[in-house]
């Protein structure tokens, strides 16, 4: 299991985009799992982020919004950040 990031685990930003990650995860229909084998990270640190435990880097967020086929643009936008 990831270590949280202490110093921005549940920050409110942190959380819209794990939110936002969700939603659209599902409503594209695909697992946490699939989701994070697309994204290639570790499902374990995909369900942290989305729970607003993990601060992602900007190239793991790409990497999320490619698995969600979305821009980051988008997912921001979904995360109202």
């Amino acid at each position: 299991m990831p270590i949280a990031s202490p110093k921005h685990a549940l920050d409110p930003a942190l959380l819209a985009l794990g939110i936002a990650i969700k939603a659209l995860r599902k409503t594209h229909g695909i697992s946490q799992e699939e989701l994070a084998h697309r994204s290639h990270i570790d499902r374990s640190y995909m369900s942290s982020i989305e729970r607003g435990m993990q601060n992602p880097g900007v190239m793991t967020v790409v990497q999320i919004a490619a698995g969600l086929g979305v821009s980051v643009a988008e997912l921001a936008a979904k995360a109202r950040l």
